[in-house]
């Protein structure tokens, strides 16, 4: 016993080791960005900045993240919607005319969402008359998250430093040349929205505008509409901003006017830039009721300048640590010669990585870089990540930069909680208390209904109708009723992870009202199940009898996974919460008999009711293997022969598709335990795009994912699926090393979170567990799986099955060392 304990204690400090072991943790390139997506992202949740490092004009992209157009969304969107919700239950249920179902289903969409938008751009002009640098380099330091461009001229070297501070909640640049006095720059604001320019005379500068109050989605270009309104005479008009930029050096001069900022002979120089609107929740219009975006700025640029550069940035650093330095994540190279990828420029080593160079390190590069978005993308107390987290330079953004509540939003978080993150998780599940009001609404004017629904698209406002512009949309992708019960896993995701019974108090009310509303929604089929009707599996259509393609049908497996899973989450808080119990038992009994799930004639898993041949057999979307993941329905050892039918889907998917699309396919795959499919995913999603997108779905320069255009979702999937492969819970135990791929032989992972509330650390050697140690933030029974026979603190395992499972009592603050039997 004395050995054992000894062995651990060692295994321990090695694995709390792995953080300053963690070398390499940059993006790094040897010339400036040309292109959006080359540029380097840093942000804290409120503000965003693209920084492309160019050195006689460098550009910072900025956005604030509260920045949309519109207003609070309409109280009375389509009151005649409901008359066809009958004639479409008719059709599908009784007549099976999808056509006219389709025709009718148009009938009951609302308007589209709003748009997120950019702030503007940050422009420092600093002339060297058209000398050509040397030594340049651009850097990225995920663990300090301060973006660094160095480059040297006429001898003479500048460093420029960007960081986005969330404690000061600005972002902070600080530029220093070698020889004293030889800064000499501009600083300008510009912005693709209405601005004006101010300047005073403390050495700032004040770009004030206003946002649209209204942006039609890129894809949507009706004749003779405008797509960008400022001026609605009928409603609200839009938002408010502000953003400023003061200049504080210590050497040389500053004077400001309408072009800016101008410095002269400075050796130092720091500039802070803040920005705000003025959004004040989603029911108050942001002109008439808004906030005052002009105090909010002033007081953030104001409070800040009093700080020093030195402790704003410690300040900074100690935030972010705080969070990014709970996971280490470690792959030993066992390469046959020395890797030299790690000399290599990220966007040169991703290119030799797609040409199926081995690069490990690049691996779990890419696997920080999703913790690192997230981090500063979502924080507490701001919005949701988006399509595109929090960064985006167009008016018009791909898909107006929304939440696509049908796979997107949800994908953003997934690895929120598994990676140890989960903080940045309540921006999605706060705003899920705005999205239920607005939900009940649209429940009520559009099907009657109590409790409240969501559907494909929403914005800040809570957009929760069906989009598509009262009958432009496309059912395949408007008409979709599930996107507020999928959202309500997230509320049942944190508990379980966390164990906090008052989130949890809070939470069951919004995920109760949904399962309402599912209720008073399913109807009985001629065969006396549970159906929805209308039903559509997300952006993918079917062939009906005579060949046409179709989307509206009844009971497609997506909408009855997810129903499934919302009672079975809402089931399971009422009785962690010892309340409601009627309503748990009426869930209960609706359950055993929802519509279930079918197999077809090749073996797979069947999308909708009926066994339709598809329009598209390789389609992006796999919905219908929500079951597997992120659900918990379908599993090896629950339902062997659906989990067979799951793996057989895939097989006649494919593996081609967009970024986010590979991005899922890699967490099917770790669900299915098969770790070296799921790798080659991994190396699929990390394909050089190029930045031009014209790669195809993968990884851009930067590392942000390609759909293409650019959405950030798959940079989340891809974390979240890694992590997969290294340890699961979602079945009520703690699986080490599921899906280990046979090109991870060494590593080591530390801080990874296990529902129940567990923190895990694991060290893995010639493909195989060596070490693990868990964690417990409560008293309970933690059940640990692996491929071999192990122990817990030398307590040998029972075989069950052809698995090995322990039930061990865990003590809330002990640890518990699992060691193999050799």
């Amino acid at each position: 016993m004395r050995i054992v304990t000894i062995t651990f204690t060692l295994f321990l400090l090695t694995v709390t080791r792995q953080i300053s072991a963690q070398s390499g943790l940059s993006l790094w390139y040897n010339k400036p960005a040309e292109a959006w997506v080359e540029a380097l992202p840093v942000g804290n949740g409120h503000i965003g900045g693209m920084i492309f490092g160019r050195v006689e004009e460098e550009l910072i992209q900025l956005n604030e993240s509260t920045l949309y157009s519109g207003g609070p969304v309409k109280q009375s969107i389509n009151p005649d919607a409901f008359q066809y919700l009958a004639p479409i239950r008719e059709a599908l249920l009784k007549e099976q005319d999808y056509s006219k179902a389709n025709e009718l289903a148009k009938k009951m969409q609302g308007y589209f969402t709003e748009s997120y938008l950019p702030l503007g751009d940050l422009l420092l002009k600093q002339s060297f008359n058209g000398r050509t640098p040397s030594a340049y380099q651009r850097r990225l330091d995920l663990q300090t998250a301060i973006a660094t461009t160095r480059f040297t001229v006429d001898g003479v070297e500048y460093t420029r430093e960007v960081f986005c501070s969330a404690p000061a909640n600005v972002m902070v640049i600080r530029i220093r040349a070698g020889v004293p006095g030889a800064i000499d720059l501009s600083v300008a604001l510009n912005s693709p929205l209405h601005y004006t320019i101010s300047a005073k005379a403390n050495n700032e500068v004040i770009m004030s505008g206003k946002a649209p109050a209204h942006v039609d989605p890129s894809y949507y270009n009706p004749k003779d509409r405008q797509p960008v309104i400022y001026e609605d005479t009928a409603g609200c008009n839009g938002m408010r901003f502000q953003c400023r930029v003061k200049a504080i050096t210590k050497t040389g001069t500053v004077t400001a006017d309408t072009l800016g900022l101008h410095v002269q002979h400075a050796t130092e120089l720091v500039l802070i830039v803040s920005a705000a609107t003025s959004f004040n929740g989603f029911d108050k219009c942001p002109d008439k009721e808004g906030k005052n975006e002009q105090a909010i700025a002033a007081g953030l640029i104001d409070a800040a300048a009093k700080r020093s550069y030195t402790g704003l940035q410690q300040d900074h650093v100690n935030d972010h640590q705080r969070y990014f330095n709970r996971v280490s994540f470690i792959l030993k190279d066992t390469g046959a010669a020395s890797n030299t990828n790690s000399t290599l420029p990220v966007d040169k080593r991703l290119q030799a990585y797609s040409a199926g160079a081995y690069d490990p390190a690049l691996e779990t590069l890419y696997y920080q870089y999703g913790r690192y978005l997230l981090i500063a993308a979502s924080r507490p107390g701001g919005p949701p990540a988006n399509l595109q987290g929090i960064w985006n330079k167009e008016l018009r953004a791909p898909w107006s930069s929304n939440y696509t509540i049908n796979i997107n939003t949800q994908m953003n978080y997934w690895p929120a909680e598994s990676t140890n993150l989960s903080e940045m998780h309540l921006p999605l599940l706060q705003w899920l208390k705005i999205l239920s009001v607005t939900g009940a609404r649209v429940a009520r004017e559009f099907y009657h209904c109590d409790g409240w629904v969501a559907h494909h698209n929403s914005d800040i406002w809570g957009c929760a109708n069906p989009v598509g512009d009262r009958g432009a949309g496309d059912p395949v992708w408007a008409n979709w009723y599930m996107g507020g019960n999928w959202l309500c896993q997230h509320l049942w995701e944190h508990y379980a992870f966390t164990q906090d019974k008052k989130f949890l108090a809070t939470a069951y009310p919004i995920m109760k009202q949904a399962a309402v509303f599912t209720l008073n929604w399913l109807v009985k089929d001629s065969s006396g199940y549970w159906v929805t009707a209308p039903s559509t599996s997300p952006e993918n259509k079917f062939r009906d009898e005579k060949g046409r393609a179709q989307a509206v049908s009844v009971a497609t497996t997506m909408d009855m996974s997810i129903i499934r899973d919302l009672f079975t989450n809402v089931i399971e808080a009422s009785e962690a919460l010892n309340t409601d119990q009627l309503f748990r038992n009426r869930l209960t009994e609706v359950r055993k008999h929802l519509y279930p799930l079918r197999k077809g004639s090749k073996g797979e898993l069947l999308e909708w009711y009926k066994e339709f041949a598809e329009t598209d057999p390789q389609h992006r979307h796999v919905s219908h293997l929500f079951g597997l993941h992120p659900g918990r329905q379908i599993s090896q050892h629950n339902t062997p022969e659906f989990f067979e039918a799951a793996k057989k889907t895939l097989e006649i998917r494919g593996d081609a598709g967009t970024g986010w699309s590979r991005g899922w396919k890699i967490n099917w795959w770790a669900r299915l335990l098969d770790g070296d499919h799921a790798y080659k995913l991994i190396r699929q999603l990390l394909n050089y795009s190029g930045a031009d997108g014209k790669g195809g779905g993968g990884t851009y320069p930067n590392l942000f994912d390609a759909h293409p255009p650019f959405q950030i979702d798959g940079n989340f999937a891809g974390t979240a699926g890694m992590t997969e492969m290294m340890l699961q819970s979602h079945l009520g135990e703690v699986h080490l090393l599921p899906a280990l791929p046979a090109a991870w032989k060494e590593g080591a992972v530390k801080g990874l979170k296990a529902r129940g509330g567990f923190t895990v650390d694991i060290l893995w050697a010639k493909g195989k567990l060596h070490k693990a140690m868990i964690t417990a933030a409560i008293d309970g029974v933690c059940r640990i799986r692996n491929n071999r026979p192990f122990v817990v603190n030398a307590v040998s395992a029972k075989q069950e099955a052809d698995d090995f499972v322990l039930s061990v009592k865990m003590k809330k603050g002990q640890r518990y060392y699992v060691h193999p039997l050799e």
